[in-house]
């Protein structure tokens, strides 16, 4: 029976394939364990820390509040361009095929990498939980060769697991997911009150960089913006969800907004909580071993123990869930006959609902950044800041053609969602933060992908990951350009004008 979401869809062009069994509480938590708080604090905790000290908390709320305004620009699109593969959609209807195809190519690429990045956060937990879990060497840092060398292993572990959910029917991978983000929030509440019911200092100690590598005020908040900007992606993922996700155009603006808010506000007090908490902040430990050593030490061995293997849970939701937006990312894209192999990453498992070739392509693809980790340790924070780069620079693909679209008064801001209410919008508060949305996305590129030495090669003789951000894009652009400029001619799914869908 054709509903009115199908409806909806075929507006567009496109045929109902996907199953549609998304409510509003699944929307929420595909954009939620996207972005997944305890994965992404606890990986990146002791980089911001040992760079700007508990000054690099302030950093936080600064991200939050420009990710705020970027989600906002999603939400008027997710209600107007209910479409899997967002960022490509959304970009493409904006400005033009070829320039969507380049945004929705960067994006795929980042989430690949950002699969692998979150693979690795096991590293940073595991071996804490349990030492056996360190299989290679005795050093578990994972900016040592050991620690490297292991996450690369338990990350490839993982991303076993997670292909085979994705391959398994979409009701599989939903309950996974919704059951994983309900054990994150809990155990991200409880991590909270525990952290600041033992508190060791006060709140004002924020304000000092005290045990910092003397990067200076700048520094602190440039360098530790790392941790939060790494946080606060993938709330789009609600958007990739659209074409599985029951009346999108009201459930996707609203779960946008709120997994992005809520990932924001209890990701602000883990990292509060983690300062106020530590044993020390002068010994070194919180540089290196983050917040899994202030859980241990503060709450003792049985309760951290516990909560860290809840940190498990949400590291092996969230790479499931990176994963799952990325091949919705690929088939969207393969659906228009954008991508080699179109036909066959298309093809959708009438029995499961499922992509399986995306997954299969994204899961192995993850699995080959990995071996960077053998190469050198280096290569766990160049993953990690690559990532973040190349999603940031295609939320400003998008950002940046709405912004035009509403200046030359090309993007409507009427219309009405499944059930007849208005559709989500930003009214006459839709330019400014437009604006302040682009401006902040374009500064947080360049300040992410700065070759730093001190951040990217800090023992020297590593220039090509002092590079590695900037070689990873232009080797990205280079290959899609290539590709473009050679491929065989196939048929492609024109872009309606902005204000003929917002209906």
């Amino acid at each position: 029976m054709t509903t009115t979401d199908d409806r909806s869809l075929e507006e567009f062009g496109y045929h109902q394939e996907l199953h549609r069994s998304l409510g509003r509480y699944a929307s929420f938590a595909a954009g939620f364990s996207f972005i997944s708080v305890l994965t992404t604090v606890f990986q990146f905790f002791a980089f911001g820390y040992s760079f700007g000290g508990p000054l690099f908390f302030w950093a936080w709320p600064a991200v939050l509040i420009g990710q705020l305004l970027v989600a906002a620009c999603f939400a008027e699109l997710a209600a107007r361009y209910p479409i899997s593969g967002a960022i490509y959609q959304w970009s493409s209807r904006l400005a033009t095929p070829a320039f969507g195809w380049f945004a929705g190519w960067i994006m795929v690429i980042g989430q690949i990498v950002v699969v692998a990045a979150a693979a690795l956060a096991l590293q940073m937990v595991l071996p804490a939980l349990w030492s056996g879990f360190q299989l290679i060497g005795a050093d578990s840092s994972p900016t040592s060769a050991d620690g490297a060398a292991n996450a690369a292993v338990l990350g490839m572990a993982l991303l076993a697991l997670t292909t085979l959910v994705n391959l398994a029917d979409n009701r599989v991978m939903s309950m996974v997911n919704r059951v994983g983000v309900t054990a994150e929030i809990i155990g991200a509440l409880l991590i909270v009150v525990l952290l600041l019911t033992h508190s060791r200092r006060s709140p004002g100690i924020t304000f000092h960089s005290t045990g910092a590598a003397g990067t200076g005020l700048s520094g602190a908040l440039l360098i530790g913006s790392f941790t939060a900007a790494y946080v606060m992606i993938g709330f789009d993922s609600a958007g990739e969800m659209s074409e599985e996700t029951h009346h999108p155009r009201r459930t996707a603006p609203r779960t946008i907004l709120t997994a992005l808010g809520a990932a924001g506000l209890l990701g602000g007090l883990v990292v509060l909580g983690g300062i106020l908490a530590a044993p020390s902040l002068t010994d070194g430990k919180l540089a290196v071993d983050g917040l899994s050593y202030v859980l241990t030490s503060s709450l003792g061995d049985g309760v951290g123990r516990v909560l860290l293997a809840d940190v498990v849970v949400a590291i092996a939701v969230a790479t499931l869930a990176i994963q799952t937006a990325a091949c919705r990312m690929l088939f969207s894209m393969a659906r228009d006959g954008q991508l080699p192999f179109a036909r066959r990453l298309a093809r959708v498992n009438a029995r499961t609902g499922m992509p399986g070739a995306p997954a299969l392509v994204v899961g192995v693809l993850a699995a080959v950044l990995l071996l960077l980790d053998f190469a050198s340790p280096e290569a766990f924070l160049a993953i990690g800041t690559t990532c973040i780069v190349m999603l940031y620079l295609a939320y400003a693909m998008v950002t940046g053609p709405l912004l035009l679209s509403r200046l030359r008064g090309r993007f409507s801001s009427t219309g009405t969602d499944e059930t007849g209410a208005p559709l989500f919008s930003l009214g006459r508060w839709g330019i400014p933060v437009n604006a302040l949305a682009l401006l902040y996305g374009l500064a947080m590129t360049v300040n992410l992908a700065w070759p730093r030495a001190a951040v990217y090669d800090p023992a020297g003789g590593h220039w090509y990951f002092r590079w590695f951000t900037v070689l990873f894009l232009g080797g990205t652009v280079a290959a899609g350009t290539a590709y473009r400029r050679y491929r065989p001619r196939t048929a492609t799914v024109e872009p309606e004008a902005a204000e003929a869908v917002a209906v």
